[in-house]
């Protein structure tokens, strides 16, 4: 990437293509590396550019076990996808390095074969540290999500101002930047924001040797749906004024923070798009989610006062609800438990954590708090099993009186999530019960 750039009051380092005025309006990038795993194994092996790649957790080269943690763009076009076992993977893309071409069946000359991988998480996270340090550099503050994710505020750095773009900067190496979710090839200018977030994509490739892609937009939420709509290697930009009518058309579950129980949920209340979110009944999605509705109503509205604040990763992720009056209702036990158990599921899937615990906690007069837990075999990210192991260490409490129930995942794992739903890799229900 091509050095210097101008500077903003403060003396404050930018990237080329920012504005010498502050903006009224909040500049959030969110940075999403492109299926990060097989593109750092073709970093180490530049053979495998442009070749279906599948990583594997707990796969062991020239054997049919793990799971599919990641597969190349290339490798998905053959039906492999993530936390797919890998005998199903190899049912579909034999791998290349042990198929024997003399029989007849596979054309060596046709992309029918794929590489495999093992997962080198040590090798991962030095070249995921590389790209960290140039957004760090980048951003007034970041806020790390997972190995390969991040927000970045910009907005001392840059600015909403539309500026003419020449021919050269017309040419953006077959990918050009993008406006409201669509592209502005030709239209003779971009915003500053935008030119900022094409040098950073640009010095990633340049300097780190993997793609990401990235989300421009005046907050997080909407910055997140950016970044996964044109992927790979996408530069999507969505200036203020513009998110609610970006976000419209686009099916519930791209509103960030609604995972797949909360989607089933709000279909059956008739929302199936974004749009649909943002124009209902803000008190109906309150009685129906509480907090939560009310957040997600706004994020559809394309409101999002979050601040990219840098955080530690938490321990533990929980929800708990207290009844108005103690009950031994086994009936209002098990739905409080299963509404707090999609809670913490879709928490996780918001804060991309695996888990490797799942607990409970039953508080019974006058204060007594007891606490089950259940450690599983591996990391998941699994709505489903949540609620069933929560149920199940319920059980447990039968004949109690209850005031208070609470559903908590632990020993949570960041660096896997957003590669991989091992969920279905190992059975988990031989996990220790702990109390």
């Amino acid at each position: 990437m091509a050095g210097g750039g101008n500077e903003r009051e403060g003396s404050r380092s930018s990237l080329p293509g920012v504005s010498q005025h502050d903006s009224t309006d909040r500049i959030v990038l969110h940075v999403d590396m492109d299926c990060f795993y097989a593109a750092c194994e073709r970093r180490r092996e530049p053979l495998l550019e442009d070749e279906p790649v599948v990583v594997g957790m707990g796969y062991e080269p020239g054997t049919d076990s793990g799971a599919v943690a990641t597969a190349s763009y290339e490798a998905r076009e053959f039906g492999v996808e993530s936390a797919q076992a890998i005998s199903a993977a190899l049912s579909r893309l034999p791998n290349r390095e042990r198929v024997d071409f003399g029989d007849g069946d596979i054309d060596p000359d046709r992309a029918e074969t794929g590489y495999y991988r093992s997962v080198d998480m040590e090798y991962y996270q030095s070249v995921s540290d590389d790209v960290r340090e140039i957004l760090r550099e980048s951003a007034d503050r970041m806020r790390e999500v997972s190995i390969d994710e991040a927000y970045l505020d910009v907005t001392e750095r840059t600015a909403w101002d539309a500026v003419p773009t020449g021919d050269s900067e017309g040419e953006d190496g077959g990918s050009s930047d993008g406006s409201s979710g669509g592209r502005d090839e030709g239209s003779g200018e971009r915003t500053l924001a935008a030119g900022f977030g094409r040098h950073l994509r640009e010095r990633i490739a340049e300097d780190v040797g993997v793609t990401a892609s990235i989300g421009v937009a005046p907050n997080m939420s909407a910055a997140k749906i950016a970044s996964d709509f044109d992927k790979p290697d996408g530069l999507i930009v969505v200036p203020p004024g513009e998110v609610a009518d970006f976000l419209a058309p686009l099916s519930i579950e791209a509103v960030h923070g609604v995972g797949p129980v909360r989607a089933r949920e709000l279909n059956e209340m008739g929302i199936e798009t974004a749009g649909d979110l943002a124009g209902a009944s803000p008190r109906a999605l309150a009685d129906r989610f509480g907090e939560r509705g009310r957040d997600l109503y706004e994020r559809a509205r394309g409101n999002d006062d979050r601040a990219v604040i840098p955080k530690g990763k938490p321990k533990s992720l929980n929800r708990e609800s207290a009844f108005p009056e103690a009950t031994g209702s086994a009936e209002r036990w098990r739905e409080v438990v299963c509404n707090l158990a999609s809670e913490v599921a879709d928490r996780a899937i918001e804060e991309g954590a695996l888990y490797r615990t799942i607990g409970i906690k039953v508080v019974t007069p006058p204060f007594e708090v007891n606490t089950r837990a259940r450690s599983l075999s591996g990391p998941v990210q699994d709505v489903d099993l949540v609620k069933r192991v929560a149920l199940e260490l319920l059980d447990e409490f039968d004949e109690a009186t209850i005031r208070k129930l609470g559903v908590r995942v632990s020993n949570l794992d960041f660096a896997a999530a957003d590669q991989s739903n091992l969920s279905n890799w190992e059975a988990t229900t031989n996990g220790a019960d702990t109390r």
